[in-house]
């Protein structure tokens, strides 16, 4: 979630980077047993650095198949994480077509997705600098064909007349930016032509295969698309006009997503009409009717456009990828029978599912450091292309046990929990390790079964983890979702707090050092745990959100109707905003706290971090290893023991307000 960058009150935190004093704090209390020492949990050396965590590696955004290759946006760790494109033959030869130096990225709906499209030899881009809308054709230079200030994403190539239909995001006006559905010609800069308007936002534009229908998506403030959202028809005349524009009807609101033709000319989308998100058939009435009905998630909260979870392999199969409740998974489905078969067992997360001419293709990631593209063979998968990605020995990583604990009133809230592992460590007897509670941002993501190095970095240093999905998660269906409406700020407060007395409870780790940290959305359940509960020992907020009413008042329009979803109308229920605000429960705030953002707090134990002026918001990765350092001192001090290895000074203001 963006809400991050809305921060004007925050309680603290400090690091001057660049000449900051290091302390070698290696713990020389360690016992040699053998090959073993013994030492205490937090104080083990991992061979995971703080900068390895953050290094820039490469990483694959989208996939797109474009003739008889693959192509597909990667994030270059030598170009700074800027996104350039490339190409995947059907020989296994990766070329590059745009280079990262471009940067590829759209800003619509301000996290953008869907920047690039590719048509014969061509590809158009949308480059991040500018946000014009590029064209790239063999031997000639970049072309921009879209006026400034404008943004496009989503696109779709329409044979008729030569154009790209397009989601276009105009912010030439002033005021709320203005959506529409616009064609683009192949070969010239233009104005375009409007499609589809009058909606606050569209997406997901698709073709059938035989180039009649035009289907696409649309919702309305103050909703997100995840909540009510509208799939509607249109037929593509002789001269590519669009007409005769038809409503799909569903029975309730719900939310749809995905639209995808299928080769048979039957147009499918995913809806949460049956609460989770699954896979249906829209009949000539414009009614949907179910294909695969399953407990599980076929589709995911569209922060980003482009998302792709099914793609048909052939006429009569279809290839699938899903949630459900602790995996990730692929099936296969049989169109006419309706049988499906399990494929692809061993994935912690599968995105960007699309057929090629020779297979169905997607990103696949695993519990450990092994990420890249893989193509469906049979019952099983090959992988065709990897990016460079971070190693760790698999004896370091350690693997999550999912939880599943009470909360509310007869409720329940998920969690995976990593615990410490490393192999040249155990720890004193009759101890229990530290809990530090992750928390994502959104509030409407999840926590991924990915191999996380920041997760890592903890348990290998004898710390443990919960990676916690907490009421408003997505991935456990439109009820868990919007179980979090009108309660953000309490029932994902009360989920945090519950989770750590559940797992001290089973033994699992030490009562008196639980720790919460979060970014963003995140950043606000650290707050308000500590404010409103006695249960955490130490905090850590990284742009954590303080102030309900300011973010109320200066979000950007993707968002702007989403707090009304989740804490109720503003200026309306003004009230309950300063309530259910942090900033306005100081004196609750009895816990160490670290918030590198900031300003000085007089009251409870804090530290400051200070990354100058020639930063952003320590982003940069050196910036982030030192706030990864930092919290590690941080950890250290309050829990009473000695990290090892070197790191960053901390000046820890109140300290004699710790607890001993």
């Amino acid at each position: 979630m963006g809400l991050g960058r809305y921060l004007p009150y925050l309680l603290s935190a400090v690091l001057l980077l660049g000449g900051c004093e290091r302390t070698d704090t290696h713990d020389s209390s360690a016992k040699e047993n053998g090959d073993i020492k013994v030492a205490p949990y937090g104080s083990w050396q991992s061979p995971l650095s703080a900068a390895s965590v953050f290094e820039q590696a490469d990483d694959i955004a989208e996939l797109q198949s474009v003739g008889d290759a693959i192509y597909f946006a990667e994030s270059s760790g030598s170009a700074q994480g800027k996104v350039g494109i490339k190409r995947l033959d059907d020989l296994g030869k990766v070329t590059e077509v745009v280079p990262p130096d471009f940067n590829v990225r759209s800003t619509v709906h301000e996290y953008g997705g869907a920047a690039f499209l590719g048509i014969g030899q061509s590809l158009f881009a949308t480059k991040l600098q500018d946000q014009l809308f590029y064209r790239f054709a063999p031997n000639q230079p970049p072309l921009p064909l879209t006026p400034n200030g404008t943004r496009h994403a989503d696109c779709v190539a329409y044979p008729k007349g030569s154009r790209i239909i397009c989601v276009r995001e105009d912010h030439r006006q002033g005021g709320e930016p203005k959506a529409s559905l616009v064609t683009i010609n192949l070969n010239f800069a233009g104005e375009g032509d409007t499609f589809v308007t009058g909606h606050d936002f569209i997406s997901s534009p698709t073709i059938s295969p035989d180039n009649t229908q035009l289907a696409w998506i649309t919702w309305e403030h103050p909703y997100m698309p995840w909540d009510n959202s509208v799939l509607w028809l249109g037929d593509l005349d002789r001269k590519g006009q669009l007409k005769n524009i038809r409503k799909v009807n569903t029975p309730k609101d719900s939310s749809v997503t995905q639209p995808l033709f299928g080769p048979d000319g039957n147009l499918y989308v995913v809806s949460d009409l049956s609460n989770w998100w699954n896979i249906y058939r829209v009949t000539p009435q414009q009614t949907l009717v179910p294909v695969l009905s399953k407990n599980a998630e076929f589709a995911v909260a569209d922060w980003r456009l482009g998302n792709h979870n099914y793609a048909f392999e052939n006429a009569s199969t279809l290839i699938a990828s899903y949630v459900e409740g602790n995996r990730a998974a692929l099936l296969r489905m049989h169109l006419d029978s309706g049988l499906t078969e399990s494929l692809a067992v061993d994935f912690a997360e599968i995105t960007q599912v699309v057929k090629g001419e020779d297979g169905v293709y997607f990103v696949g990631a695993k519990a450990t450091p092994e990420k890249g593209i893989y193509r469906v063979v049979g019952r099983g998968t090959e992988l065709v292309y990897a990016p460079a990605l971070p190693n760790l020995d698999p004896n370091y990583v350690s693997r999550a046990k999912n939880i599943a604990f009470a909360t509310g009133k007869n409720q329940q809230a998920y969690g995976y929990f990593y615990g410490p592992v490393n192999p040249n460590y155990i720890a004193p007897h009759d101890t229990r390790p530290p809990l530090i509670v992750m928390l994502h941002g959104g509030p409407t993501a999840r926590a991924s079964l990915a191999y996380r190095s920041e997760i890592q970095f903890w348990t290998s240093r004898g710390f443990a983890v919960l990676d916690l999905n907490f009421r408003g998660s997505s991935g456990f269906g439109r009820a868990y979702r919007q179980s979090l409406y009108g309660k953000w700020g309490e029932s994902d407060v009360e989920d945090a707090v519950n989770a750590a007395k559940y797992l001290v409870a089973k033994g699992w780790v030490d009562a008196n050092k639980l720790a919460i940290r979060g970014i963003s959305a995140g950043g606000l359940t650290v707050m308000s745990s500590l404010a409103f509960y006695d249960v955490f020992q130490a905090g850590v907020s990284y742009e954590g959100i303080s102030d309900f009413e300011q973010l109320a008042k200066g979000t950007h329009k993707f968002e702007s109707g989403y707090l009304d979803q989740l804490i109720g109308p503003y200026p309306e229920m003004k009230q309950r905003y300063r309530e259910l605000s942090p900033l306005n429960h100081l004196d609750g705030l009895n816990e160490p706290l670290l918030i590198f953002q900031g300003l000085r707090n007089k009251i409870v134990p804090t530290a400051y971090i200070d990354y100058g002026d020639d930063s952003d918001e320590g982003r940069t990765p050196e910036h982030k290893a030192a706030g990864l350092e930092t919290e590690l001192a941080f950890y250290g001090q309050v829990f009473h023991f000695t990290p090892a290895g070197k790191l960053p000074a901390l000046q820890l203001d109140n300290v004699a307000a710790l607890k001993h």
